[in-house]
């Protein structure tokens, strides 16, 4: 038995996509503290605000999101990654990832179907409970942040996810 997870089944418009990043980027800042100033240092970030992981045995995982410079939508783009293993039913998830480094930006942007762990490595960090994320050393290109319904998620990899540019 297999879920259907096709991305024409799921698919968003581009108001509803940027309604759900406007969302997302507000709980990132609620969240995280100092996730307001945090995101300021960003030469990019890319918001998928539900990313919807569903299977039985065969697993499937998409959603669509929109890259922000500055304040402003640059493109959209989908998500999208396969998984073998026991899994049964469906759950959401958003990500947030934020681009350091013009390099790593203009390398994601530049490619057809940007593949994370291959075409870059994304790190998802950890630090304290109430601790400024701004406080962290952080040296790496590419950041992750990835909530569910309860809150901040750690110990997750975005390894083998593919993004890949969408049309709106």
């Amino acid at each position: 038995m297999m879920i259907s997870l096709s991305p024409a089944s799921i698919a968003a418009s581009a108001t509803e996509i940027n309604i759900g990043v406007s969302e997302t980027l507000k709980r990132f800042k609620q969240d995280v503290s100092g996730g307001e100033e945090f995101l300021k240092q960003a030469k990019g970030v890319l918001v998928f605000p539900s990313i919807i992981k569903a299977g039985f045995i065969v697993g499937g995982e998409y959603g669509e999101g929109a890259l922000l410079i500055g304040d402003k939508t640059i493109d959209y783009y989908s998500t999208a990654a396969a998984s073998l293993g026991f899994q049964l039913g469906a759950q959401s998830k958003s990500v947030v990832l934020v681009f350091m480094t013009n390099d790593a930006l203009k390398s994601f942007q530049s490619s057809k179907g940007w593949k994370a762990g291959v075409d870059g490595s994304v790190a998802v960090i950890e630090w304290g409970v109430g601790e400024d994320i701004n406080t962290v050393d952080i040296k790496d290109p590419i950041i992750g942040f990835v909530f569910s319904n309860k809150g901040l998620m750690f110990n997750l990899t975005l390894e083998g996810s593919k993004f890949t540019k969408i049309e709106k």
